[in-house]
């Protein structure tokens, strides 16, 4: 394939339903490592790729071997927003709606739901989405407008939206289980358990959880704070909860 081919093959892809962008080696590394879909490798000097990946994920270098296509950086430049410094790109494709929305709805659950209240920051969200996976979530609900599955999340993420289920839901669609609620108001988190079948639900920093879903809450639930400090950052709270919960199923 010549490299106009290559380019009209790749904006072609960008089209395809479901397309997302794999930017950098270890978003690229997680899609392969959990069985995402991925269909087109492109990078600026494919033998040093195949050397990053034989030193950081040999696990992968089979299935790179097979996808990667050397183009010259100029070209590769031309094909992403913004190239990663580790000089790839790729591809893929996201596990359909209703397969993601198959694993969140699976009773009985073995881990918790995260669940991000109308969440307004791309970076946090990729953040949340890769504690997720690192703690053996069952997935990442997101509700209001904001895509979970934007090329920058992907880059937060580093691409672990593949090890965990990641969808966008209305408010009336959420997992049946019982809401826990992070909340200033909430009980003391050192004195509520979270179970494998809770949904914990995160507001935004600056508004909270709303008064919607706080009405639907089976426990409010706070991490306490020193006196004069607003709020955590999002992830961290995540983070804490996921700690929580992870902590007291030894």
């Amino acid at each position: 394939m010549d490299e106009d081919e290559l380019v009209r093959a790749w904006r072609a892809g960008e089209r395809e339903p479901g397309a997302v962008l794999l930017d950098g080696f270890h978003a690229l590394k997680h899609a392969l490592r959990f069985g995402g879909e991925v269909r087109r490798v492109v990078t600026a000097d494919r033998a040093a790729l195949l050397a990053l990946a034989g030193e950081l994920a040999p696990d992968v270098v089979p299935a790179l071997e097979g996808l990667a296509v050397e183009v010259p950086e100029a070209v590769l430049r031309g094909l992403v927003p913004r190239l990663h410094p580790t000089g790839v790109a790729a591809s893929a494709v996201r596990p359909g709606a209703r397969a993601n929305r198959a694993v969140l709805a699976r009773r009985p659950r073995t881990a918790p739901v995260v669940v991000l209240e109308n969440p307004r920051n791309l970076g946090n969200v990729g953040a949340v989405i890769r504690l997720a996976a690192g703690f053996g979530a069952t997935g990442v609900v997101t509700t209001g407008d904001l895509d979970p599955w934007h090329p920058n999340v992907l880059r937060g993420s580093a691409g672990l939206h593949f090890a965990t289920a990641v969808e966008r839901l209305d408010p009336e669609q959420l997992p049946d289980g019982p809401l826990y609620v992070l909340d200033p108001e909430g009980a003391d988190i050192r004195d509520v358990p979270f179970p494998d079948e809770a949904l914990l639900v995160f507001g935004t920093e600056r508004h909270g959880v709303s008064e919607e879903l706080k009405a639907r809450a089976d426990h409010l639930v706070a991490v306490p704070m020193q006196p004069g400090v607003s709020s955590f950052n999002l992830a961290t709270s995540v983070g804490m909860g996921l700690f929580h919960w992870m902590s007291g199923r030894r």
